[in-house]
């Protein structure tokens, strides 16, 4: 067979069911050979949002999201997404070409890619991205670099992978005997988890035991590591309040006794100050991003005075912002399953300080009438509708920090952010993959901004006969921005023409719905949940409600504010 052939024929024994991308370039190879395999692919209108439905799809999955494309877009609109799944450790491979014309590349080059003079680099752009990168240059080498991709894009800290396909390595009939041999692909990607030491759990253990006010700290780690049981095991066990990062979010569930909200910059003032008062914090798969640490307030973290407990599956990472005490290295779920199994702790301050932080849950503009709506309010009418069986997508900007603060998720795997890099544009093609790959509902959440950039993913929806909601939280400009002005047209470039989301939403097959009352917002939720159809929901917001003064952490505040 052909070694493209080969190559589908791979991608379907590593368990590989869809495929994001768009055809050019010499990956039309491989997809010509889709049709005739058990893979369906996913075609929508651009590498960028391509890109974020493979990364979606390997957040929720834990198995690699797969991108596919043409060298030169996979490398520029196509990074996207890998720069979030880099950040945001999720699985994800790209399969891309260097657009190599055989004897012409060398001569006065027309996209192409494989980093000869005149043309373009872009195995320097995807190492500067990716984990790993491979560029085969002849078949064997091709179905190695896959198997190699699936393995490295999961091993350790997950992430994104890409092999590059060239000329012969993909056009040429693949050798019935490899030299070096091709081994088959299960034996070839197989894994392990590895777990932190006995030394260290019992190091670990003592703390948490003799702790006054244990907290835990549960970051995306968990999420990665399908590690949702093991976490509420061990916060049970040893009586721990739980806080998370953001990109933590619905790791726990947040109206669990224990649960203490989200810290950060613009977290929950009641988690960030359990935080504070903790005698003993366990860290889970955290990076401890500047967000998340307030930008390192003095009085928030003190790891003089506090037992800090890091457990993260890459060693380089314990102890990386703050110097750890105990590190735990190993798979998150490795890491909580020893730790509920070899104690526990009885304290009496845990539950009540967690139930006084979900205060910060709730403000009195949640229940606001007011038109136009404000975004407080608007978030609860979203959580009204969200149940154990609903994934939220948040955009970034001030959308996401509305919904990190009052949207109260009830279960697990029910929020996912843009956080890992935070680019605009991610909920709505975040939202569309979501749906595709679960039978739940999906509720993708952006400002009138990051909307406008992937709507796109609305037709796409539509095409593929998914129905999530779309809600832009419109305030017809670049909100977060523009509410740094120090005073008016501060700041250029922060209004936005009004666009008819209405009738963009019809014009793609959609349901549009443009709402101005809170009560107007709760019945186009309900309605847009039994849709079958996509439905855009266009909420006209107060744009006077000041994000980052409303939220702004007072840890946040005593560093000086704004160090984006």
């Amino acid at each position: 067979m052909d070694t493209s052939e080969r190559l589908v024929e791979s991608l379907e024994r590593l368990g590989v069911t869809r495929i994001f991308g768009y055809p050019g370039g010499r990956v039309i190879e491989l997809f010509d050979d889709l049709p005739e395999s058990s893979i369906d692919l996913v075609r929508p209108r651009d590498e960028r949002e391509a890109s974020v439905m493979a990364e979606m799809h390997g957040r929720l999955t834990g198995e690699p999201g797969v991108l596919a494309g043409q060298g030169p877009w996979i490398g520029s609109l196509g990074l996207i997404g890998q720069m979030e799944a880099r950040l945001a450790s999720s699985p994800m491979v790209a399969i891309t070409e260097a657009s190599e014309r055989g004897d012409y590349s060398t001569i006065a080059p027309y996209q192409q890619s494989r980093g000869d003079y005149g043309g373009l680099d872009l195995p320097n752009i995807l190492d500067s991205v990716t984990k790993e990168h491979w560029f085969p240059r002849t078949p064997n080498e091709t179905i190695r670099s896959l198997q190699l991709a699936f393995k490295h894009a999961v091993a350790g800290r997950p992430g994104p992978t890409a092999i590059i396909l060239d000329g012969d390595a993909i056009t040429e009939e693949f050798p019935e005997d490899s030299i070096p041999p091709v081994w088959d692909e299960e034996t070839q990607t197989r894994m392990w988890n590895a777990a932190p030491t006995p030394h260290d759990v019992a190091a670990a253990t003592e703390a948490l035991e003799s702790a006054e006010r244990p907290v835990i700290v549960a970051g995306n780690g968990v999420h990665a590591a399908n590690a949702y049981e093991e976490l509420q095991d061990a916060a049970e066990a040893y009586e721990a309040a739980v806080v998370t990062s953001y990109l933590g979010k619905s790791t726990f569930p947040e109206t669990h006794r224990l649960a203490g909200g989200v810290i950060g910059s613009f977290g929950h003032e009641g988690a960030n100050q359990i935080v504070s008062e903790a005698d003993v914090l366990l860290v889970v798969g955290c990076r401890m991003n500047p967000m998340d640490t307030n930008w390192q307030a003095p009085d928030f973290i003190r790891p003089d005075e506090q037992t800090i407990i890091h457990a993260d599956i890459d060693p380089r990472n314990a102890g990386w912002v703050y110097p750890a005490d105990v590190g735990l290295i190993g798979d998150a779920a490795e890491s909580l399953r020893e730790l509920a199994a070899s104690g526990g702790n009885d304290n009496e301050w845990a539950e009540d300080r967690a139930s006084d932080a979900r205060e910060s849950f709730h403000a009195p503009e949640c229940e606001s009438d007011a038109t136009p709506i404000l975004p407080q309010r608007a978030v609860k009418e979203i959580e009204r509708v969200v149940d154990e069986d609903t994934i939220v997508t948040a955009d970034s900007g001030n959308n996401r920090f509305w919904l990190l603060n009052y949207l109260q998720t009830p279960a697990v795997g029910t929020y996912y952010g843009s956080g890992g890099v935070g680019g605009m544009g991610w909920a709505t093609p975040a939202a569309v993959s979501a749906a595709l790959e679960t039978d739940k509902h999906v509720i993708g959440v952006a400002g009138d901004g990051g909307f406008s950039m992937t709507m796109n993913s609305v037709e796409t929806a539509v095409e593929y006969g998914v129905a999530p909601t779309f809600v832009v939280l419109n305030d017809t400009s670049l909100g977060m921005v523009r509410q740094m002005q120090h005073g008016p047209d501060d700041i250029s470039g922060v209004e936005f023409h009004d666009t008819d989301f209405v009738r963009v939403a019809e014009a793609f097959g959609a349901i549009g719905v443009r709402v101005e009352t809170p009560d107007e917002l709760g019945d186009a939720l309900t309605d847009a949940a039994s849709n079958d159809r996509p439905t855009v929901v266009d909420v006209r917001i107060d744009r006077e409600q000041d994000m980052a003064e409303t939220l702004q952490s007072s840890f946040y505040a005593s560093v000086g504010g704004l160090h984006e």
